[in-house]
């Protein structure tokens, strides 16, 4: 999106010619890259770029793709990515960043740290440290799509003063990503807290009978809270690019509430 706003104000200004922009133009719905179609029509049809799921991609194919995303000038994300892996690419793109507890591999877009820290945040919990390789993923999806991201790890409900501690600061979220394994508790007491929404996040975490994530996802499904949505087991991802989502609509909301309370 940033990058096709500089084009046709450049193309405005004389600074590039009609050829420029109709090449970039040509490109802007897709493209094949054989054994990729990069969709770089996404962030107008969404708001936010398409994001690689690079588990099952070598880095080849991944610094194929990533190369032809960050010609449009989009920010960059690829989920479950090995350190390996994520060496070769980052040899080959040096602007691109690693967190290895998340497996994440990105690049910021050209959004400013003051307009971040203007917005209303995605808070990011979870219940034990073991949840938080999943929290992770989820708080740096959230911040490569521009949110303010706060995190509260180690906070669930075997020590539920930990959590009562931090009231004051779960005030002031626009919306909450919870992330819990064992039996997934903590999402429907956070819910019971609050008075935004609720992303709850089961994992993987636990001993036999939680069923490799089933038990917290199946707890989490049926909270006696309202206000909580469940996604997927272990899918930070997912929960993070969802709670962008909600907070982009509350600080459009809180944007115009501001406005409108100006005066004349």
């Amino acid at each position: 999106m940033e990058r096709l706003i500089e084009i046709l104000h450049a193309y405005k200004k004389g600074a590039t010619d009609l050829d420029q922009v109709l090449d970039f133009l040509r490109r802007l719905p897709f493209e094949n890259l054989g054994f990729a179609r990069v969709d770089h029509h996404r962030p107008l049809r969404r708001g936010y770029p398409e994001v690689v799921y690079g588990e099952d991609k070598d880095a080849s194919q991944i610094l194929h793709i990533l190369q032809a995303m960050a010609a449009t000038g989009t920010p960059l994300l690829v989920t479950r990515v090995h350190e390996e892996k994520a060496a070769q690419i980052c040899a080959a793109m040096p602007d691109m960043q690693y967190e290895p507890k998340a497996r994440v591999l990105y690049k910021k877009g050209p959004i400013s740290e003051h307009a971040v820290a203007q917005r209303l945040p995605v808070q990011v919990l979870s219940a034990g440290s073991s949840d938080i390789p999943v929290a992770e993923e989820a708080a740096v999806t959230a911040e490569v799509l521009g949110q303010k991201v706060q995190r509260f790890y180690d906070v669930g409900v075997a020590g539920l003063h930990r959590l009562l501690h931090l009231l004051d600061e779960l005030s002031k979220a626009a919306v909450y990503v919870v992330v819990a394994g064992m039996e997934g508790a903590l999402p429907s007491v956070v819910a019971g807290l609050v008075k935004r929404p609720v992303i709850a996040v089961p994992t993987s975490i636990g001993y036999g009978a939680s069923f490799r994530g089933l038990a917290p996802l199946l707890g989490m499904l049926n909270s006696c809270a309202p206000g909580v949505a469940v996604v997927n087991i272990d899918n930070g991802f997912g929960a993070g690019y969802l709670a962008s989502m909600i907070a982009d609509m509350a600080n459009a909301w809180k944007h115009e509430d501001s406005a409108g309370s100006g005066t004349s």
